[in-house]
């Protein structure tokens, strides 16, 4: 979606017959609905609705739905097992696809793209395959909060339309649980 994604793969249709459970749009789309162990929390810290994210590009989810972190300290490691698809040059974020068909953006505080990369080290390169809980971006916070309009950390599914917070306020780095995708 918006062209996030530098490389799409071809989606291999699903065995529908095979797995009852996948819904009419994930045939058209290729995705699994994403269980509550299929996704573990990003970066420490609180929770809060996509809707109260202070850009209403995030706000009024035109990238799509998701949520939002306010982070406690300065490490991102990947939700999903998937592959990073796009590293942005400013460092500031990377998209990944979830082996389920999910296409996730961590975009690392807002107006961040203005700090040209200052403040952020990138563990993983485009292409790479990675794991769940794998380290991905450290950032430096407290740069961040001193050059930035504000530390608060969209996560967003840009194909996706219907994600469901299943738990709310201050939450570990690795916590799964934490949502469902319809």
């Amino acid at each position: 979606m918006f062209g996030l994604f530098k490389r799409k793969e071809k989606v291999e249709k699903n065995n529908v017959k095979a797995n009852e459970d996948v819904t009419a749009s994930s045939e058209v789309t290729g995705q699994i609905p994403l269980n509550n162990q299929d996704f573990v929390m990003p970066i420490e810290g609180e929770i809060i609705p996509i809707t109260e994210v202070e850009d209403p590009v995030f706000s009024e989810k035109m990238m799509g739905d998701g949520f939002a972190i306010i982070p406690a300290n300065g490490s991102v490691v990947s939700p999903v097992d998937g592959e990073i698809m796009n590293v942005f040059p400013t460092k500031h974020a990377i998209g990944i696809k979830s082996k389920t068909g999910y296409e996730i953006l961590i975009h690392v505080g807002l107006e961040t793209v203005n700090l040209k990369g200052e403040g952020f080290t990138v563990l993983v390169n485009e292409g790479e395959q990675v794991s769940k809980g794998k380290e991905i971006l450290k950032f430096d916070l407290d740069y961040i909060r001193k050059s930035a309009p504000s530390t608060v950390t969209p996560v967003v599914f840009t194909n996706a339309t219907n994600i469901n917070l299943e738990k709310h306020g201050i939450i570990k780095q690795g916590e799964s649980g934490i949502l469902s995708a319809e």
